[in-house]
């Protein structure tokens, strides 16, 4: 927990079978039917869930995670059971300034999830979700955490010209996620 709020859930025993439940797995599910050795982007590493499911259905995925403060990358690291996986290159830098990096790279990815844009000022999610979606590799799908109906219409729109596909899909009828799935292709 950071400032209260649950970043991240941690299952050393390795039954996973109660994240498969909450927002976490639900964020992931668009993540289905990706190639065979997908390259993924997460925004922002909490304690690594979404890392430890995407295991879980995707054994082989190439996975790049962006993550500003370096306490949390040890803490995951140390504390979280990521320090053991493999195929997993982690960032300690500015989303903005890391999205930037990688578009200059031409890096391609099949599959995104922006995990820090939740509560951030409609601007600065805006931006970054545009940023994201030029990241996205020809077949690619994009989840995008929203805080609520609103906050998820505007990022959506400001997508479409972008993005084909794009939804909204709230996350359960107890908790404000709303997520933005778009996709590079219509379905």
């Amino acid at each position: 927990m950071i400032g209260g709020e649950i970043q991240s859930v941690y299952f050393p025993g390795g039954d996973w079978a109660p994240a498969q439940r909450e927002y976490w797995a639900r964020a992931l599910a668009p993540a289905r039917g990706l190639p065979r050795r997908p390259r993924v982007l997460l925004v922002g590493l909490g304690g690594g869930t979404q890392i430890h499911l995407l295991r879980r259905a995707i054994e082989r995925a190439r996975i790049t995670v962006v993550e500003h403060d370096p306490l949390v990358i040890r803490i995951a690291q140390d504390w979280f059971g990521l320090a053991a996986q493999d195929g997993l290159e982690i960032l300690c830098a500015d989303a903005a300034a890391a999205v930037r990096r990688l578009r200059l790279g031409r890096h391609r990815f099949d599959f995104i999830m922006d995990d820090i844009s939740y509560a951030a000022p409609p601007a600065d999610a805006i931006g970054l979700a545009r940023g994201l979606a030029r990241l996205l590799a020809p077949r690619g799908t994009i989840v995008l955490n929203q805080h609520q109906r609103p906050a998820a219409q505007a990022v959506a729109e400001a997508v479409t010209d972008l993005l084909p596909s794009v939804r909204l899909e709230r996350v359960g009828r107890s908790v404000e996620n709303v997520l933005v799935v778009a996709r590079r292709w219509a379905r």
